[in-house]
């Protein structure tokens, strides 16, 4: 063997490594930009969960049971404050009203008694990216996330949430 062929196979293994190491990373790089945006979107998720948890049941206390006449239907008026009180996370906010009806007969003095009113405050969040272009295709994730808090209220006795 002359002493020529000896480098040119080491440089050969360096190169071959090198390349190899480049397809490794092509390879690596999107699965890691992909589990950074899950981790990313699952953080803000928490986030706006924690802060919907604390501020729904007290905005169904301050504005649904003191709504008045003529200022609309409560669920709607604790839609719109809890779509303000989310403002800075991208959320959508719907909000239900169930009313428990009496169990006792027609007429008896139960059915007089005001019933318990539930609101089911739920929030919808959709990550991010939800829709991108890829060489002028579109694509949109129709995946979400969506987290459900009910307070049940007893207009009778002020304060009083399930």
């Amino acid at each position: 063997m002359s002493a020529r062929t000896v480098p040119h196979r080491a440089g050969a293994a360096a190169l071959s490594e090198r390349a190899q190491a480049m397809v490794e990373m092509a390879v690596v790089v999107p699965v890691l930009v992909v589990l950074a945006l899950i981790v990313y979107n699952l953080g803000v998720f928490v986030a706006a969960t924690a802060r919907f948890d604390r501020v729904a049941p007290d905005i169904v206390l301050a504005r649904a049971v003191s709504a008045g006449e003529g200022e609309g239907e409560p669920a709607d008026i604790v839609r719109s404050a809890l779509a303000e009180a989310m403002e800075g996370f991208d959320v959508e906010v719907e909000v239900t009203e169930e009313i428990e009806e009496g169990e006792g007969p027609a007429g008896a003095l139960i059915s007089l008694v005001a019933p318990l009113r539930t609101y089911r405050c739920v929030m919808r969040y959709a990550p991010w990216p939800s829709h991108f272009s890829i060489a002028g295709v579109e694509a949109r994730v129709p995946a979400f996330l969506s987290h459900e808090r009910a307070v049940t209220v007893d207009v009778w006795h002020s304060g009083v949430v399930g």
